[in-house]
């Protein structure tokens, strides 16, 4: 689920954005801090036999710094706050705040601080980075497409899978999978 978390999932979200022009990552220069009001986190788990668990973040904040000279040099830096946490199930919702899961109450934070940022394509790379949940710290990979530029807003598509138990959150398994799907919109303002 974490993996989902840091947007780095299978279901996709949709948001009414406004339209943006095809950019390359060169042209997109500059320091961004993420729009949690234009931007969706959501993440998904597969289950035996069908179905699964899919849910969503609703408190997250971050920022995004790409470098024009040297993509390789651009940051990410995400915080996700797990007790937002929503699956349109309060009983599991509160199941995913405890300590079986997420543990919120003791660790109210997920963090993603990336460590290199590898261009894979004229509007793609592959963000490598330094993701802690639960007190325990791994590197993980996210997918990362830029959607565009427009007036100073910046909008990337963030795919990526994460393994739960890594993170002491293996609850479940095998029935659910251990791999959790992130999918995420990241809209970020020039600032």
């Amino acid at each position: 689920m974490y993996a989902r978390i840091f947007g780095f999932a299978a279901t996709a979200a949709c948001f009414a954005m406004p339209v943006f022009a095809a950019v390359a990552l060169g042209d997109a220069a500059g320091s961004y801090t993420i729009s949690p009001g234009s931007s969706s986190i959501h993440f998904s788990i597969a289950k035996l036999g069908g179905g699964g668990l899919d849910g969503a973040f609703s408190r997250f904040k971050g920022s995004i710094l790409i470098d024009n000279s040297a993509v390789g040099r651009s940051q990410v830096n995400f915080t996700i706050f797990p007790e937002s946490v929503g699956t349109g199930q309060s009983r599991i919702d509160a199941f995913l705040r405890s300590d079986a899961v997420f543990d919120a109450a003791n660790n109210p934070e997920i963090q993603f601080r990336s460590t290199s940022v590898k261009r894979t394509g004229d509007t793609s790379a592959l963000v490598t980075g330094r993701l802690t949940a639960r007190g325990k710290t791994f590197q993980e990979k996210f997918t990362a497409e830029l959607g565009g530029l427009k007036a100073g807003t910046i909008k990337f598509h963030v795919t990526g899978k994460v393994l739960r138990s890594r993170y002491g959150m293996d609850v479940g398994t095998p029935i659910y999978s251990n791999v959790v799907d992130f999918d995420m919109t990241l809209t970020g303002r020039r600032g």
